[in-house]
C-alpha cells in the first residue's frame, strides 16, 4: 500500500529518495521552490541542470514534463524538475498540470526513487488556485498508483496552512488512494 500525505514544512529538508521542483523551462533556478531548491542544493545542482540543457532539453523542459538531476546538498538523492502551467500565460489545462505530477512519478520510478516529495506544483506565483491544484494532483495520483508499482511514500510538502488545508481537504474526500 502506498501512503500518501501532506505536510507543512520546507521541501528542502525533507529526507525521501526524491524532491520534485516546481521548475521554470530554463531549469536554472528561479523564485519560489525553485529558488529554495536551487540555494539548498548548491552549485552541483546547476551544473547538472545545464548538462540537461546542454543535451536533453536544449530548447528547455517543456511544460508537464519532468526530468531529473543530482541533489547536490539536499538530502534527497535526486530532484526531478517538472515545469507546471502558467494561468498567466493561458495554461490553464488541467490535463497539463496532472502530467506533472504522473510524469515525474514516472522518472521517480525510474531512477527506483519509492519515497517522493512534492510541492503544490503551479499553484501561487503561477495562478493555479491551491485546491484545484490538490484536487488534480489526487486524481492523477489515484489513477497512476492504480495503475504502476514501485513507489511506497508521495508527500506533498507544502509551504503555508491554507496550502496544506487544501491539501488535506482534497486527500480526505479522494478517501484512500489504493
Amino acid at each position: 500500500m502506498v501512503t500518501v500525505e501532506a505536510v507543512l514544512g520546507d521541501i528542502t529538508t525533507q529526507c525521501v529518495d526524491a524532491i520534485v521542483n516546481a521548475a521554470d523551462s530554463a531549469l536554472m533556478g528561479g523564485g519560489g521552490v525553485d529558488g529554495a531548491i536551487h540555494a539548498a542544493a548548491g552549485p552541483a545542482l546547476l551544473e547538472d541542470c545545464r548538462r540537461v540543457r546542454a543535451t536533453t532539453h536544449p530548447k528547455g523542459l517543456p511544460v508537464g514534463e519532468a526530468v531529473a538531476t543530482g541533489a547536490g546538498n539536499l538530502p534527497a538523492r535526486w530532484v526531478i524538475h517538472t515545469v507546471g502551467p502558467n494561468r498567466h500565460r493561458g495554461q490553464d489545462d488541467p490535463a497539463l498540470l496532472a502530467s506533472c505530477f504522473t510524469r515525474s512519478l514516472a522518472v521517480a520510478r525510474d531512477l527506483g526513487a519509492r519515497c517522493v516529495a512534492f510541492p503544490a506544483v503551479s499553484a501561487g506565483v503561477y495562478g493555479w488556485d491551491a485546491a484545484e491544484v490538490a484536487a488534480v494532483a489526487t486524481d492523477a495520483l489515484r489513477a497512476d498508483l492504480a495503475e504502476h508499482d514501485g513507489v511506497d511514500l508521495v508527500r506533498f510538502v507544502l509551504f503555508s496552512e491554507p496550502t496544506l488545508a487544501a491539501f488535506q481537504s482534497a486527500l480526505s474526500a479522494a478517501g484512500p488512494l489504493l
